[in-house]
């Protein structure tokens, strides 16, 4: 999209800023084939090594996410500055947002194309957001993101991560996608109630408990599992793993929901 930007050791994304009308307009249309050709690749050797039994998925951010990137030029911690266009230039930002959907929903038909079977998409810093200001600026472009992808692969079912997503649970199940991913502020029983048996659910154990002996990961492993009762769920961690976790733990975690069953 003609978005420079580098990846530093523990601080993330670090690019330019985008504030203006004129920096919108300089957003280019993706093609992925001729800038992420690699990811095609790295799709297709996947999908020859996996077994049938596993199942490929692709990833994007969503508009919100990646807006606060380039207006706050890298990660941040209060979202001051994406905040501030939000409401001082509304127009900027909605103008940002929609040209980024489009591109989002064309590099996930991208990976779709290449073997991915399941798109997760990450609006990761939504949570941050007010519930009138998600329902502005994020769950909109969502369901334009959402609504390309299913309007050309409708049979790929696509989930949705928002971290500290608590608050926003209804408004999740309600953009469009299959699965609501869950981090570890809520329980899979107060999910159920609050969206209902309709739409799927991901997650929810805290990636922390993985330090934890292996008694612990067990307990509490299972205890997700038994509370969703084998209906319409994907156990996962409530957020990414830490890169300090110890194989061991990490093996020990995917080996206990293989080895669960239901009495």
């Amino acid at each position: 999209m003609g978005i420079e930007f580098d990846i530093t050791e523990k601080e993330g994304p670090k690019m330019e800023v985008w504030r203006t009308m004129h920096d919108v307009e300089k957003i280019k249309t993706i093609d992925p084939y001729k800038s992420t050709p690699f990811i095609a690749e790295a799709l297709k050797l996947i999908k020859k090594e996996i077994d049938s039994q596993t199942t490929l998925l692709g990833f994007v951010g969503c508009p919100y996410t990646l807006a606060t990137y380039m207006v706050e030029g890298g990660s941040s911690k209060e979202y001051k500055d994406i905040k501030m266009l939000s409401y001082q230039q509304p127009k900027v930002l909605h103008a940002m947002l929609l040209r980024l959907a489009e591109n989002i929903g064309d590099y996930a038909l991208f990976q779709i194309e290449n073997g991915a079977q399941v798109i997760q998409i990450f609006d990761s810093w939504a949570g941050n957001l007010s519930p009138h200001d998600y329902d502005e600026f994020a769950a909109p472009y969502q369901r334009l993101v959402i609504e390309k992808i299913k309007k050309f692969r409708p049979e790929v079912p696509i989930i949705i991560y928002i971290n500290k997503s608590g608050a926003l649970l209804e408004r999740m199940a309600q953009v469009g996608v299959d699965i609501v991913s869950l981090d570890w502020t809520v329980t899979i029983a107060e999910a159920r109630r609050r969206i209902g048996e309709k739409v799927g659910i991901q997650g929810n154990l805290d990636p922390m408990v993985l330090f934890a002996p292996h008694e612990l990961i067990k307990e509490r492993t299972e205890e997700i599992l038994r509370s969703c009762g084998g209906r319409n769920h994907v156990m996962n961690l409530g957020h990414g793993i830490d890169a300090s976790t110890s194989e061991g733990s990490a093996k020990y975690f995917i080996d206990t929901v293989k080895n669960f069953r239901f009495n």
